[in-house]
């Protein structure tokens, strides 16, 4: 065979590889049907016996692709048991397939259809119950709160939550029949049970038994009963709103007609649609409102153009609704608290993409099936748009954005197409992983000066700002660029000797290692909390104290350490010290909520050692209420049994545990049922019918979380079958809804051995 023989068939192979994977991006990118609205109809059950929420949904279609279609494949949880199908008012009968989805699987449900030519529209509606055995944060059915958000699957649709290009985004109407004291909420304008959004989203509602309070910027669904505290914390939430929409407008263009919502959750928070914001109820009960929840809301507004009045298409779209939208409202939080502030929530931004920069995916392909979908597409794409309006300048990044905002359709592709001065930059930043690391080294000093050597492993140039930090304290900085897969240099003109370099001081860049952008190295860990942690649980308090103290001097407001190191302090008996810097944790502006809860734990703790047991309770009992993180809360509890705190018990609660502890020695399974919230908690009552010798409840402490919730403190001493005596602490939270008696919704702590 020759050699011009050999190239022939290299060229023609070359050229049918060509064309098979240009064929092979068509079909991954394209769509056949693309839904124009929902129109949904559902009814919850009227008892707490039955686990069906009954749906009627109308999906009016369009085909977008080249050809007729024939076919429409929707596909809806495992869990609906379809009751009739109809396409355009005429009855079908579909073949039923399951579609795996990672560990999971979703139900296809194939109709064949009358020929819709390219261009044509179809409606198709679907009858169907849907079973909820578990309640959980995305679908719920209970006497005293129900949900059901879009990945719980519940409403029928053509292409999948998973698709590499987002799932379906439509207008849609919901009509929610609801049991008697429950109101529903869902998003857009409302007319009696009824919801409409003309915005893009994806079908959901809540039912719950709430308090509304009209607030300038939004309105609140909040518990019932409500004290100084919680209304404190509501009207700061609603404030946030509407700051946020104000800032957001500036960036991106106005939100006309738009109904904002913030709604009280005990599980779902953070989950946002059309305007409509589920929040922690736990926030009320909380001295501070904490960083996830401002920045949540923040996002949230943003959302409503990005996704909302603009519908993102094409590939890489979570970098558009997740990632542009976080950069956005960091931004906001910067505006509102401070740079010193938005410093830190974009350090745990970092950190939390630094956790998987050693696999994530281009975010051009990655897909929300991939584990590591949010931290890259949010993280790493907030850090990217940060980057580029530095480099463009805020108000012509604004401009740029609101033009390609202006048709109401967007995609990654033609918001970077409005920046070809930075094509190099954003081809790096979405269509490739992450390969640069920016290292300092040691400076060298020689006449009067002093030398820095830098590199870059990236495959794009670096710009940034190499900061030192001189012998006496003063900081000083010089701008570098640093050529890609290369080595630069920076010289400080200074006579001083500089004790610290630190190259890319605002951390502009995604990088795969953070620690060592600074010379000496002092940390070798790219997320600086987990430094003084890990001398923490391995109680080296000293050490904790001097590398939180470390991180504290470059981020002065990161709350997370400084209650670490308050918490250092306390173990070496330094009380005095301790409490001043968890009273300064309490005091910031924005602190995560963890850090509130061991916050108050600390002074608790404090009070104890000082011997004002009241006070110690009292702040006990706060941190409690505060429902922050197990650990504080399960802190707190040992804090207040220390401090020989009991309190009285409802007469109604003592009953409640009278009738269980019967149940359970008896092994009765009936009762025991009877005695826990359907699709709540029943793992835990189902391992104790059968299975109890002895079963006695000591009530300690209550906490009574509104009229109709109490967390419950108990000792138990039980004994199961074939095993020794066991006791210890367990702490149940009770409610009652419906005019019942007090239920077993969820086991919060069981620390029985």
């Amino acid at each position: 065979m020759t050699i011009k023989t050999i190239s022939s068939i290299a060229l023609l192979w070359a050229l049918s590889v060509t064309s098979l994977m240009g064929q092979d991006e068509a079909a991954r990118v394209s769509a056949t049907w693309q839904v124009l609205k929902y129109d949904i109809s559902a009814t919850l059950p009227q008892t707490d016996a039955d686990r069906k929420l009954s749906v009627s949904a109308k999906i009016d279609a369009k085909n977008v692709s080249s050809r007729p279609a024939s076919t429409l494949t929707l596909r809806i949880s495992p869990s609906a048991e379809i009751t009739s199908i109809a396409v355009n008012g005429t009855a079908v009968e579909p073949s039923k397939r399951e579609e795996k989805i990672g560990s999971g699987v979703l139900q296809q449900l194939v109709v064949r259809v009358p020929s819709v030519a390219a261009g044509g529209g179809i409606a198709v509606t679907v009858d169907y119950k849907l079973s909820v055995k578990d309640n959980s944060g995305l679908a719920a059915i209970s006497s005293s709160g129900s949900q059901f958000l879009p990945l719980s699957h519940w409403y029928p649709t053509p292409n999948s939550w998973y698709f590499a290009r987002g799932a379906d985004h439509a207008p849609f109407s919901i009509r929610v029949n609801t049991p008697a004291g429950l109101t529903a909420v869902s998003g857009g304008m409302q007319t009696g049970s009824a919801f409409e959004t003309k915005l893009n989203g994806q079908p959901f509602f809540a039912a719950g038994s709430w308090e509304m309070s009209e607030q300038p910027g939004a309105t609140l669904y909040l518990p019932k009963g409500l004290d100084s505290m919680g209304n404190s914390r509501a009207s700061e939430l609603a404030a946030i709103a509407a700051e946020a929409r104000v800032f957001v407008e500036k960036v991106l263009g106005p939100m006309t007609g738009i109904k904002v919502r913030l709604v009280a959750v005990s599980r779902g928070a953070g989950f946002s649609a059309g305007g409509t914001i589920f929040f922690d109820e736990a926030v009320l009960r909380r001295p501070r409102v904490d960083s996830q929840t401002a920045l949540t809301i923040a996002e949230a507004i943003a959302k409503i153009s990005l996704g909302g009045q603009t519908a993102i298409t094409g590939d890489g779209g979570g970098a558009v609704r997740e990632g542009l939208s976080r950069y956005i409202a960091t931004q906001f939080l910067e505006e509102k608290y401070g740079k010193d502030v938005a410093d830190v929530e974009r350090l745990r931004q970092r950190v939390a993409y630094a956790a998987v920069v050693q696999r994530d995916a281009p975010i051009n392909t990655v897909a929300p099936l991939d584990d590591y979908y949010y931290s890259v597409v949010a993280n790493k794409g907030a850090m990217i748009w940060r980057l580029l309006a530095l480099k463009t300048g805020a108000a012509e990044f604004g401009s740029r954005l609101r033009a390609a905002l202006e048709n109401k359709e967007a995609s990654l592709a033609e918001i970077r197409a409005l920046f070809p001065e930075q094509k190099e930059f954003l081809d790096y930043g979405f269509d490739q992983t992450t390969d640069m690391n920016l290292l300092a080294g040691l400076p060298q000093r020689s006449a009067g000066e002093s030398k820095v050597a830098l590199r870059n492993t990236g495959s794009v140039d670096a710009t940034v700002d190499v900061e030192a930090v001189l012998e006496n304290g003063e900081r000083v900085s010089a701008p570098a660029t640093i050529r890609t897969k290369n080595f630069g240099e920076v010289v400080f003109k200074t006579p001083q000797r500089i004790a610290r370099v630190e190259v890319d001081r605002q951390k502009l860049y995604p990088q795969t290692d953070f620690s060592d952008d600074v010379a000496p190295r002092e940390l070798s860990d790219s997320d600086p909390l987990l430094a003084v942690k890990r001398f923490f649980d391995k109680q080296e308090y000293a050490n904790a104290e001097k590398t939180a103290r470390l991180v504290l001097s470059d981020f002065p407001r990161f709350d997370d350490v400084r209650v670490l190191l308050a918490r250092s302090m306390l173990a070496q008996n330094r009380t005095a010290e301790a409490e001043k810097e968890f009273q300064a944790v309490l005091s910031e502006k924005l602190p995560t909520s963890r850090s509130v809860g061991w916050a108050l734990v600390g002074l608790a703790d404090v009070a104890l050692r000082s011997d004002l047991k009241e006070k110690a309770i009292g702040l006990a009992a706060e941190a409690i209420r505060a429902d922050a993180e197990y650990g504080a809360s399960l802190a707190a509890r040992n804090i207040r049994t220390r401090a020989g705190a009991r309190s009285t018990t409802d007469a109604s609660i003592a009953g409640f545990f009278e009738q269980w502890d019967r149940a359970a020695a008896a092994n009765q399974k009936a009762q025991l049922d009877a005695l826990v919230m359907p699709g709540e908690a029943s793992r835990f009552s189902g391992s104790v019918a059968g299975q109890t010798a002895a079963w006695k409840t000591e009530i300690t402490n209550v906490d009574m979380i509104d009229a109709n919730t109490a967390l419950v403190e108990t000792n138990l001493a039980i004994k199961l079958l074939n095993r020794e005596p066991e006791s210890g602490l367990a702490v149940f939270r009770l409610v009652r809804s419906g005019g019942s008696g007090w239920r077993i919704r969820a086991v919060e702590v069981f620390e029985v051995r």
